[in-house]
């Protein structure tokens, strides 16, 4: 995976990393469903509030976890870490995120299954991730412009 070889402290990506990196961003390695699977009703029903979403309803049909790249900094952004995610995107120094800002951020039923499928513990994911993410979301913006759905899953399709 040479794209992200210079994204993260250390040189390379383990691939449980690549795994939670593709479950967020792609929605690709879901176990036993497919990421293009459509829905049938396009307008999905509110959840109401104080109930947690079953596994299916983590993904949105154009994303992973976190509704893909834009779905993640949208997330960020609304815990109040805009000026962070912004600075993934644009060209200067990338700004740190800490594991627990970005664990409250992408909330616990993401994290949860995130670690799930990648074998890991939630805390060594948010520690992973929350060390990868700057520099993997800079390395997927170049010149400040969001890649395409198509572009992200052929990223880490290779």
């Amino acid at each position: 995976m040479g794209l992200f070889d210079n994204a993260v402290p250390g040189g390379n990506i383990a691939k449980p990393l690549l795994i939670a990196l593709g479950a967020l961003l792609v929605g690709k390695m879901l176990s036993g469903k497919s990421a293009d699977q459509t829905n049938q009703d396009q307008s999905p029903a509110p959840i109401p509030t104080g109930t947690t979403p079953s596994a299916g309803e983590t993904t949105s049909a154009d994303g992973g976890l976190a509704g893909g790249l834009g779905g993640l900094l949208d997330k960020l952004k609304n815990a109040g870490h805009g000026n962070v995610a912004d600075s993934w995107v644009g060209t200067g120094q990338n700004q740190p995120i800490n594991g627990n800002d970005l664990g409250n951020a992408l909330g616990p039923q993401v994290i949860r299954e995130i670690a799930q499928r990648a074998g890991m513990s939630e805390q060594d994911v948010l520690k992973q991730l929350s060390a990868a993410l700057p520099g993997i979301v800079d390395q997927l913006t170049p010149n400040g412009q969001m890649p395409s759905q198509g572009q992200l899953a052929s990223i880490f399709n290779r």
